[in-house]
C-alpha cells in the first residue's frame, strides 16, 4: 500500500493513524504506518514532552507526527477566564439539572477536571508546538483548518510537512492557497468534528480541487477494501482515527466505554454539538439527546461549550454513568466488535487491500480466473 506520499515519508503502508494514545501512535508507526499523536489534551507542555520522549524511545526510528487544534486567525488578549465568563447561568444550571437527574456524584473537593478543552485555545497549541518542534516529527496536522501562516513557515523551516482537515472542496482550496502540503478529506462518517459530505463524494471532489497536492481520505474507513477504494478515488493514503479506540494498546481508562464501543452498530452515533460546540460525531447517549432536544437551551459555540461541560464530562467518566457515557467515534464503530492489537488491525487491512485489488484485477481481466 505505497504511494508517492508514503514513499516520501518513508513508511511501508499509506495508512496514517490519528490517536490520543502515545502507545498506539508508536505501534502504528512500528507496524509500517504513520502514527499521529493528538495533542489537544496536553494543556501542560511538560506532559507532551514526556510522551514524545516515550514515543521517540519506542518507535524504532520510524516516522511519526503530531495533530494540534488551533484557529487560523489569532484573538489577542482573551484568557480562559474571560471565555468562562461568557457562559450563561441558564446553561450551567441545565448541566447540573441533567447530572442530578442521573444521580451523577460531584468531584471531590479540590479535584480538578480531567477533561478540559483548553487545548482548543491558540496559546495552548503554540506551547505544544514549542515542545514538538524540538523532536523529529515529520508531519504537523491541524484539525481546525489551515494553521496560522507563521506556524506553516515554522514547520517548513524544519522540514515538517503540514496537513489540514477539510470537509468540502472549498475548504480544501483554501488550505492549498495557505501553503499546506497535504489535505485530509474528512467525510461525514468520521468521528469527531466533521462536515456534511460523505467520503465517497468528498474524496474525488477534493482530489480534483487541489491536485497535484496529495490528499488523504478520512471518514468511515476501517477495512482494506475501503483503503483500496480510497486510493482508486485518487487519494494518496487514508487517515484513520476511530478504529484505534478499541485496540489493546489504547488506554481508554473506562471499561464501560470500551464495552459500549464494541457493542455499537454503525447507526449508534450522532453528529452533535454537545461536546465542543461544533458538530462532532460521537456515540449517541442520553447526554447528547439532552443537548439536542429542542426544548433544551442548545449547545453554546466553541470554545464555550467545551469549557461548560468539562467538569460534567469528567464526572460522567469517573463514575462511569453508562446512560450518559460516550466518546467521539465514527460510523465505522459497527465494525469495531473485538479488541485487537494494532498489528492485527494492520494485518487485516493489508489482507483486505490485497483481496480488493485482486478482485478488481479479475474484473478488469488482468488476473487469473476467479
Amino acid at each position: 500500500m505505497q504511494t508517492e506520499l508514503s514513499k516520501e515519508l518513508g513508511v511501508e503502508h499509506a495508512i496514517f493513524g490519528f490517536t490520543p494514545f502515545p502507545a498506539v501512535a508508536a505501534a502504528i508507526s512500528r507496524a509500517g504506518g504513520f502514527g499521529v499523536l493528538g495533542a489537544v489534551r496536553y494543556t501542560d507542555p511538560t506532559d507532551l514532552e514526556r510522551d514524545l520522549d516515550w514515543i521517540e524511545a519506542n518507535v524504532d526510528g520510524r516516522p511519526y507526527g503530531l495533530d494540534v487544534v488551533m484557529p487560523a486567525k489569532k484573538v489577542e488578549g482573551v484568557s480562559e477566564a474571560d471565555v468562562e465568563a461568557m457562559i450563561p447561568e441558564g446553561h450551567r444550571q441545565f448541566v447540573e439539572d441533567t447530572l442530578a437527574k442521573y444521580g451523577v456524584p460531584g468531584l471531590a473537593e479540590g479535584e480538578a477536571s480531567g477533561w478540559r478543552i483548553t487545548g482548543w485555545m491558540e496559546q495552548v497549541a503554540r506551547g505544544q508546538l514549542d515542545v514538538a518542534f524540538d523532536y523529529p516529527i515529520r508531519l504537523l496536522a491541524n484539525a481546525l483548518g489551515s494553521p496560522p501562516a507563521d506556524v506553516i513557515r515554522r514547520a517548513h523551516d524544519r522540514g515538517v510537512l503540514v496537513a489540514a482537515l477539510a470537509g468540502s472542496a472549498r475548504h480544501a482550496r483554501k488550505h492549498a492557497e495557505a501553503g499546506i502540503d497535504i489535505v485530509v478529506a474528512q467525510g461525514y462518517e468520521a468521528g469527531g468534528h466533521t462536515g456534511e459530505i460523505a467520503s465517497m463524494v468528498l474524496t474525488p471532489e477534493v482530489v480534483d480541487a487541489v491536485g497535484p497536492l496529495p490528499v488523504l481520505a478520512a471518514g468511515g474507513i476501517g477495512s482494506g477494501q475501503q483503503v483500496a477504494a480510497a486510493l482508486s478515488l485518487g487519494a494518496q493514503g487514508v487517515w484513520l482515527g476511530s478504529v484505534w479506540l478499541t485496540v489493546t494498546e489504547a488506554d481508554m481508562h473506562s471499561p464501560a466505554v470500551t464495552r459500549k464501543l464494541l457493542a455499537a452498530g454503525s447507526g449508534d452515533t450522532v453528529r452533535s454539538r454537545a461536546l465542543t460546540g461544533k458538530p462532532a460525531r460521537q456515540l449517541r447517549t442520553e447526554w447528547t439527546d439532552a443537548w439536542d432536544d429542542p426544548d433544551g437551551p442548545g449547545a453554546l459555540p466553541m470554545p464555550l461549550q467545551g469549557l461548560l461541560v468539562a467538569d460534567a464530562v469528567s464526572r460522567i467518566q469517573k463514575y462511569e454513568v453508562e446512560p450518559l457515557l460516550g466518546t467521539p467515534v465514527g460510523q465505522i464503530v459497527g465494525r469495531m466488535n473485538s479488541e485487537r492489537s494494532v498489528q492485527e488491525v494492520f494485518d487485516d487491512l493489508t489482507r483486505g487491500f490485497e483481496h480488493a485489488v485482486d478482485r478488481i484485477n479479475r474484473i478488469a481481466g488482468r488476473g487469473e480466473e476467479a
